[in-house]
């Protein structure tokens, strides 16, 4: 019986002496979460660098879609269109083409007369596409912008009447003509889609937020009609924008092409991009 009580004693001892004690156990705690603080410590400016650097690149991919689509859009501008004084936030407006062909100037046909009258004219060579409500525009040659927007005799915007579909003579509503200064060795003319027709793409509500967010957005708006202020259809192309810019310069001579520069700011949790681009504007009617 006491070799048995003695062996009992000795195993519960063994027992006692393979475990922790409480001491041991808050040792343990302490030293890992020095260990975890100071990995943390060394993992934090990867992480947080990595984070900036997407957030960064996000920024950078909506300021260059919004920058590709302007650009498509300016390059398809009716010559002499682009100007930048129907708003007064940063803004640009031009009215953007669809299509184009030639005028017949010589006999035999429907010939477009200058100078008087005329409310039709045959189309040299192909057919063009044409919708109901489309415009065109003849001979725009002032680099002021006035021109293409101008549905009177002074003007060379004219209003689309003839059918839907490829059509090889142009009819057009208002019939008072076209000055003789519109008649052009190109005998070039523009189609007008009129579900667009002019186009603005404005900057509005700059600034930044208490958060580092920018306030402000880059809307493309269309279908307002002409020589009205930007509204109709508006889309956003751009959010967070802190700052904007746009400026038009016309070349020196004969103004026969024209430079849009455009700077934007985007700013997001304190995370900025700034991205320039520049547009070529061929003005050659």
């Amino acid at each position: 019986m006491e070799n048995r009580l003695q062996k009992m004693t000795t195993g519960r001892a063994s027992v006692r002496q393979g475990g922790f004690t409480l001491v041991e156990m808050i040792i343990v705690i302490v030293i890992t979460g020095i260990i975890a603080g100071m990995v943390a410590i060394f993992i934090k400016a990867p992480v947080q660098g990595y984070v900036d650097s997407a957030r960064r690149a996000e920024l950078t991919d909506i300021a260059d879609t919004a920058f590709r689509r302007m650009a498509r859009d300016v390059r398809s501008a009716v010559p002499n269109s682009v100007r930048m004084t129907n708003c007064t936030a940063p803004c640009v407006e031009f009215i953007p083409t669809k299509n184009g062909g030639r005028y017949r100037a010589e006999l035999p046909g429907d010939v477009l007369s200058f100078g008087g009258p005329d409310g039709s004219f045959d189309i040299v060579g192909t057919g063009v596409n044409f919708a109901a409500g489309d415009y065109i525009v003849v001979g725009s040659t002032q680099s002021d912008g006035s021109l293409p927007y101008d549905t009177t005799a002074t003007g060379v915007l004219r209003a689309y009447a003839g059918g839907a579909g490829v059509q090889t003579n142009v009819v057009i509503t208002n019939a008072v003509g076209f000055q003789t200064t519109a008649r052009l060795p190109t005998q070039r003319f523009d189609v007008v889609d009129g579900t667009q027709k002019a186009v603005t793409y404005a900057c509005e509500t700059l600034g930044l937020d208490a958060n580092g967010n920018g306030t402000g957005v880059l809307r493309r708006y269309w279908n307002y009609g002409f020589n009205v202020v930007p509204g109709g259809t508006p889309a956003i192309l751009a959010d967070n924008v802190e700052e904007c810019t746009m400026d038009y310069n016309l070349a020196p001579v004969y103004a026969r092409f024209g430079l849009l520069s455009v700077r934007l700011k985007l700013t997001r949790g304190g995370e900025s991009v700034t991205l320039y681009n520049e547009i070529h504007v061929d003005n050659a009617p």
